[in-house]
C-alpha cells in the first residue's frame, strides 16, 4: 500500500520544511533580505512573545508531525482507524499555520515598507500539509477485525 510509505516520507520532509526558507524579508528595497524559516521565526518569537511562540510551535511542529505519526500507526495497524477524526483536527491546526503565513505576507506587502519574497520552503511546507490531508482522506477505514 503506497499510502503508508508516502506518509512515512512526510516524517523526513516536515523537518526539512521547518528549516527551509519560507520567505526572504527586508526593510525597504535598499537593504538585503534575511531568510526566515519556521525555526528561525520560532527562535525570534520565543524572545518576544512566548504565547504566540507556543501557538506557532503547536500549529507548525506538533500538529502536523503528530498527525503523520498517528496516521502511520493506523497504516501499520498499531492504532485503531477510529483515531482518524482526531487526526483530522490536527491537520486543520496545521493548515492554520499556512493561512497565518499567507496573511502576514499579504499585510507586509500591502504596507510597502518591507520587501518579502516567498521562498521554496513555504511551498514545501504547504505541500507537506496538503499531502498529509490527502493521505488521511485516502486512508481506508477498516471495520471489524
Amino acid at each position: 500500500m503506497w499510502i503508508k510509505y508516502a506518509n512515512l516520507t512526510l516524517l523526513v520532509l516536515f523537518p526539512i520544511a521547518w528549516f527551509a526558507p519560507l520567505m526572504r524579508a527586508g526593510l525597504l528595497p535598499l537593504f538585503g533580505l534575511n531568510e526566515i524559516s519556521v525555526m528561525s521565526g520560532l527562535q525570534s518569537l520565543w524572545g518576544t512573545d512566548v504565547i504566540l511562540a507556543l501557538l506557532v510551535t503547536v500549529f507548525a511542529l506538533f500538529a502536523p508531525y503528530l498527525k503523520t505519526i498517528g496516521l502511520a500507526l493506523i497504516h501499520f495497524r498499531m492504532a485503531s482507524p477510529r483515531l482518524l477524526p482526531a487526526l483530522g483536527w490536527l491537520g486543520k491546526l496545521a493548515m492554520a499555520d499556512i493561512f497565518l503565513i499567507a496573511i502576514y505576507v499579504v499585510v507586509v506587502k500591502g504596507v510597502g515598507l518591507a520587501r518579502i519574497e516567498v521562498a521554496w520552503g513555504l511551498y514545501l511546507f504547504s505541500a507537506c500539509i496538503l499531502a498529509s490531508l490527502v493521505l488521511s482522506i485516502l486512508t481506508p477505514i477498516k471495520r471489524g477485525g
